[in-house]
């Protein structure tokens, strides 16, 4: 007989749900992710756009409920796919007032699945465009610390809004250099995996001030439910971690992760 899974806990202060992608899950109805992530108090979810195939689609899903928003930008796997057209497109709808950041963006390294230079070029010119419309940014940067950091420092002054670099999994160079530069740091599932000792490492380095609570759904799913799809309603799991890792009351970490992405995200809301 199987252990039964503890139930999701549901904490009297909000969640926000930095990071996640709606549009991939498949497990159940999209109403029905929602209905189950108020019940656990997620009071706002923010779905990323990656390629050009989805950013029509993330627009859409920002506006089946009031409390679901998006982005708008090109994920380093499909930096090749990057057109003066679809740079249009995000340029168009990255001040749309239900969209919250230009991302899904960065580089990757680790599957390389466009070419590397493309990838720099491509990350630059949607760094430009979150210079342009003042919008945050969402950061993907895998095996790549050296030449994010490159990067950023291009756009140190003319980037007045920082963002997040999200799943953060890269080493502790990258992480001060970016909470340095007044960058949050995204955590999600991996801080729960037996293996990820380096990740609760940079959780236990940041401050609490620069550290932002996702999923990255339906990919990560925390303990105990992996090997399910994961969804925006487990994100209390990767409250309570954080909590247990810094040693800090988990009050604390609600009411000061919710104010971070207040800040990041929704400064005007």
């Amino acid at each position: 007989m199987s252990k039964k899974r503890r139930e999701i806990p549901v904490f009297d202060h909000p969640i926000i749900e930095t990071h996640c992608h709606l549009d991939y899950l498949k497990d159940r109805p999209l109403e029905d992710t929602l209905e189950q992530s108020q019940r656990v108090n997620i009071e706002r979810v923010i779905t990323i756009a990656v390629s050009p195939e989805n950013l029509a689609k993330v627009r859409e899903l920002s506006q089946v409920t009031p409390w679901v928003y998006g982005t708008q930008g090109i994920h380093p796997h499909e930096a090749e796919t990057y057109t003066d057209e679809v740079e249009q497109e995000i340029r168009a709808h990255a001040g749309d007032a239900k969209i919250v950041a230009v991302g899904e963006i960065g580089l990757d390294y680790f599957y390389d699945n466009a070419d590397r230079q493309v990838q720099r070029d491509v990350f630059r010119r949607q760094l430009q465009i979150a210079c342009d419309t003042d919008r945050p940014v969402v950061i993907h940067s895998r095996e790549a610390d050296e030449d994010t950091i490159t990067i950023l420092q291009e756009f140190e002054t003319t980037l007045k809004r920082r963002g997040v670099i999200h799943s953060f999994t890269s080493g502790p160079g990258l992480a001060r250099y970016a909470l340095d530069q007044g960058w949050c740091l995204g955590f999600n599932g991996i801080t729960t995996f037996n293996k990820a000792e380096n990740v609760r490492d940079i959780v236990r380095m940041a401050p609490i001030e620069q550290i932002l609570l996702e999923t990255d759904a339906p990919f990560l799913t925390p303990v105990p439910y992996r090997g399910r799809e994961n969804a925006p309603f487990y994100l209390p799991f990767v409250a309570e971690k954080i909590s247990e890792v810094k040693d800090l009351p988990l009050d604390q970490v609600l009411a000061q992760t919710y104010a971070n992405s207040l800040r990041t995200f929704f400064p005007e809301r």
